[in-house]
């Protein structure tokens, strides 16, 4: 079925992509169009790229009935219903992160740990102030040099989304901290961005 390859045909441009780059959508008993991020709803799939601009394109040309080969309906809102579940798929990752005991907020922790060497990615609320983002980039630069630019710097969430997300208030900087927990954040955070 949808599982034995690694690469599918993204309905809306006809591009073959690793499933790591598309979202499946299957439709429901009613014939109601839903994404499928976890790719574990049972009956026929149709795969698109993972973007904003993809999923657009996709509902434009029916492209869903034609690949589910059935009639369908498509929610009007499906592009924002996908990034509701993309984001909401990255703040439960980086609630997940922190109770591994991989995350740290507040600056001054935040600046603590860029120099102790072990962040996997820096993350940054979407509503930062420019200034804080600024000095914890320099201080990314000074404690890691060169490498500073390999380090990611994730920007999918809102302050209001991080609280949620690690179950305090006024969340504007933090740090993943290595480990799986936190790579599997930075992937679903990247999702997001990604989508976007």
């Amino acid at each position: 079925d949808d599982e034995d390859g690694p690469e599918r045909t993204c309905v809306a441009t006809r591009v073959a992509r690793p499933i790591d780059e598309l979202i499946r959508f299957v439709a429901d008993p009613d014939g109601v169009v839903v994404p499928d991020l976890r790719r574990r709803l049972p009956g026929r799939g149709v795969w698109v790229t993972a973007t904003a601009a993809a999923v657009t394109e996709a509902v434009k040309r029916k492209a869903f009935a034609r690949g589910l080969k059935r009639p369908v309906t498509v929610s009007p809102a499906l592009v924002d219903e996908v990034d509701a579940l993309l984001k909401r798929a990255a703040r439960e990752s980086v609630s997940l992160a922190n109770k591994a005991g991989q995350v740290v907020s507040g600056f001054s922790k935040v600046e603590a740990a860029i120099g102790r060497g072990h962040l996997a990615a820096l993350v940054e609320a979407a509503d930062a102030q420019p200034d804080g983002v600024r000095k914890l980039g320099q201080a990314l630069r000074r404690s890691y040099g060169e490498d500073a630019a390999t380090i990611p710097i994730v920007t999918a969430l809102e302050s209001t989304e991080l609280d949620l997300a690690l179950g305090r208030s006024h969340v504007i900087h933090a740090a993943l901290l290595d480990g799986p927990a936190a790579r599997a954040s930075i992937a679903r955070c990247r999702a997001v961005e990604l989508y976007r």
